[in-house]
Formats: C-alpha cells, sequence, structure tokens
C-alpha cells in the first residue's frame, strides 16, 4: 500500500527521540542558512547515546571515536523508504520543527521593517545635506537598535525624533513650550528622554555646531537652532538697526542709533518683540568680528548702515534676527575673515538665510591677501557662493582677517 502522507509517530521514533536531537538542530540550521541538505554532516565530541541513535537510523553498526559522520543522502533516502518521510529529510525536519525561514529571508524582513521605521526621519532630514548625513550616521551605527532592540519598539521612538527635527529651526521659543507645540508633551525633550539626544543631535548637525557635552553645551546647540533653554544668554551685536518706535526694543534701538552706539539684543528682546524692527528695503551687513563694530561706531556713529555681528558661529539669537530681517525683506550681505573657519560660518548661515557676499569672493581675497599673513590652518571648505575663492585661498594659503579689510567695510558702511 502506497503512503500518501508522513507517518509522525515513526518519525518522532527514528529523527526525534533525545538522541538526534542534536542532529535534528544541525540539519534545521543548515535549511536557515540555505544550505542543501546533502554530503556528510559531521557531529563533533559525540555521546554514546547519540552514536547509538543516529547508527540505528542509519541501519549501520556502532563505531567508535570521537566524531560521527552523518550521510545525508542515506538518511534521505532512509526517510522516504520508511515512510516516516515521504518527502525526503528537509521536510521531515519541517515536519518535527516546524517551518523553516531562511536567515536571508529573516534578515530581508527585518531590514524591510526597519526601512519603514526610519522613513519618516529620512523624509524630516532629506532636503537638508547635513541632516541627511546625520540621519545615514544614526541608521548605520546601531543606536537606535541598541536603545529599543527591535523595529516595533523603535517606531514610535523614531517618529518622536522625526516630528521634532521637521520642526527645526525654531524661532526663539521655549523648549517646553516647542516640545508641547510640536510632539503634545512638553516635557519630551527632557534630558532623561530618550529622543532628547537623538534630537539634539540633529540640532548639531543642522547649526554646524563643534562636538561637546554637559548643560552649557546643551544650551548652546538648543540655541542655534532657536530653542531655548535660556532665552537670556544667548546675545546678538548689532549697530543702528531701525528701531520701530512703537516697541520698546525698538525705542531702545532707535536710541542707541541716534548716539551710535552698539546694541547687545537677547533673544528674549527678538523673540519677544519681532516687530520691534521695519525690515523692507534695508540692507543689513553682516560681520564675523566685534572689532568691526567697534570700528563702525567710533568712526561712522550714526552714520553707519545697518551691521550685525555673529561673533564667530552664528548664535540662535543672531539667527532669528536674520530669519525676520530676511521674511520682513531685508538684504543680507555676508562678510567673514578668508580662513576656513569664517568659510564654514557663512556656510552654514546659507542653511538659515538667503545672503550674498559682501566683499567676500576670490577677487576680494586676492587683492587683500598678503605673505605676512597668518597661514591658513585646518581643513579646506567649499565656498558655493564664489567657487574660485576656496582655490585662491588654497593657493596662497594665507589668512585674511576682517582687520585687515576693515577700511573697506567702513567705507562701504557709510551713509550716502
Amino acid at each position: 500500500m502506497e503512503l500518501t502522507g508522513p507517518d509522525i509517530p515513526r518519525l518522532r521514533r527514528l529523527l526525534g527521540s533525545p538522541g538526534t536531537a542534536r542532529l535534528l538542530a544541525r540539519l534545521r540550521r543548515r535549511m536557515e542558512d540555505g544550505s542543501p541538505l546533502t554530503g556528510t554532516l559531521t557531529l563533533g565530541r559525540v555521546r554514546e547515546d547519540e552514536r547509538a541513535a543516529v547508527e540505528s537510523l542509519l541501519g549501520r553498526r556502532p563505531g567508535t571515536g570521537a566524531s560521527l559522520g552523518v550521510p545525508l543522502d542515506t538518511l534521505d533516502a532512509v526517510l522516504r523508504s520508511s515512510g516516516a518521510s515521504p518527502e525526503g529529510l528537509a521536510a521531515a525536519v519541517t515536519l518535527l520543527t516546524g517551518p523553516v525561514r531562511s536567515r536571508k529571508e529573516a534578515d530581508d524582513e527585518r531590514e524591510r521593517a526597519w526601512a519603514a521605521v526610519f522613513a519618516p526621519l529620512e523624509q524630516a532630514c532629506g532636503t537638508d545635506p547635513a541632516l541627511a548625513r546625520w540621519c545615514a550616521r544614526v541608521r548605520s551605527d546601531g543606536r537606535i537598535r541598541r536603545l529599543t532592540g527591535d523595529a516595533a519598539s523603535a517606531a514610535p521612538l523614531v517618529e518622536t525624533v522625526a516630528r521634532a527635527v521637521a520642526a527645526l529651526p525654531a524661532d526663539g521659543v521655549a523648549l517646553s513650550e516647542f516640545a508641547a507645540r510640536v510632539l503634545g508633551d512638553a516635557h519630551a525633550l527632557d534630558d532623561d528622554r530618550p529622543a532628547t539626544g537623538l534630537v539634539l543631535g540633529a540640532a548639531r548637525a543642522l547649526s554646524d555646531q563643534p562636538e561637546g557635552g554637559g548643560a552649557a553645551w546643551r544650551r548652546r546647540v538648543w540655541a542655534a537652532v532657536g530653542v531655548l533653554k535660556d532665552e537670556l544668554s544667548s546675545t546678538v551685536l548689532a549697530l543702528n538697526l531701525p528701531g520701530d518706535p512703537g516697541t520698546a526694543t525698538g525705542r531702545a534701538l532707535a536710541a542707541l542709533g541716534e548716539a551710535g552706539q552698539p546694541a547687545v539684543l537677547t533673544l528674549r528682546q527678538v523673540a519677544g518683540e519681532p516687530a520691534h524692527t521695519r525690515w523692507a528695503g534695508v540692507t543689513v551687513s553682516v560681520c564675523e568680528n566685534p572689532a568691526v563694530v567697534a570700528a563702525a561706531a567710533d568712526r561712522l556713529g550714526e552714520r553707519c548702515t545697518p551691521l550685525l555681528c555673529l561673533q564667530g558661529q552664528p548664535s540662535a539669537a543672531a539667527l532669528t534676527l536674520l530669519r525676520q530681517a530676511a521674511q520682513g525683506g531685508a538684504r543680507l550681505r555676508v562678510h567673514g575673515d578668508f580662513d576656513w573657519g569664517g568659510v564654514r560660518i557663512a556656510t552654514g548661515l546659507a542653511r538659515h538665510v538667503p545672503w550674498e557676499p559682501w566683499r567676500f569672493g576670490a577677487a576680494d581675497y586676492r587683492a587683500a591677501v598678503s605673505e605676512r599673513g597668518r597661514p591658513l590652518t585646518g581643513f579646506p571648505a567649499p565656498t558655493a557662493w564664489d567657487p574660485g575663492l576656496a582655490g585662491a585661498m588654497e593657493e596662497h594659503g594665507r589668512r585674511v582677517e576682517e582687520e585687515t579689510v576693515l577700511g573697506d567695510l567702513l567705507a562701504d558702511l557709510a551713509r550716502g
């Protein structure tokens, strides 16, 4: 009589006993690895009960030695001919241990699940190259997998991070208010929350801030993207911004402008009274060093056109003020030190506001560079506003500080 299906009781006696358990596990592992059940499988350090069970299954006399070779083609034939598993060895393993999925299939399924998890974050970061690079690092370094363990657990965390990143930069809003407005929980970005470190990393990438640690560093990074943990410590230095007499800050700016004196505005003042300056039709000159502002106040006073100083990497107050100016219709023109740090500051600023170069091109550099200047240090960086500038700086290898060209800058700043 021809068997139409497996004989499960017989199969369990032949291949499902304690003596064949290690053999069965090795067979399943082969199938998971995608390897064929052919050739000889060797069991090392074989026990006596294992040897007896396998040799009995194969119809052989028990041998000796520390290892046992199992010819899989013979085993397959035994299972088929006995009726225990008419479809052979692979079917027998599946019947005894459950469905077998190859490791590649399992890995592919996991990767598809993780790709779906990271899709919202990649979309939030996709328009900014620095953010896109940060997102790629986060996905590749496994930090989220270590935090959460699996894709299902990671999905809510990554969705939270994506929503926060998509809302950056902000415009001078308190951290708790930002978290409540964007994430629905005022404490979602507290220091002890798992999303906070990730969002802070994105903020650092977006604002081109250096690596660091500690409370003061976290405040600086948050402030650089317009999120405030301290709305008074972030300031911006300016001279002769046109103040609106309808606001307290505007009246203070007007008074200082009449006296030709610089103003130091806190982020609280900038963000709290966004209409303190009327920007339409105004040209705002942006410099890197306070020495330019001091010289402009001394030599030009109230005759100086509106000037704003970044003082190195732009603060949250500076970025907020510049965004207000750009959105209000002002024209922004930027100058900085001709060194790689100044180039990176200008490049980073372009991610926040549109600007045009102010005596900050290759021709200006060549006209000002001197062999007596200090050597350029650090890694070269591209100059998207004038690609020839980076080449000229590499060719001469000398820095040109703003103080070197102060006379030209002041002439541009003079009214009339």
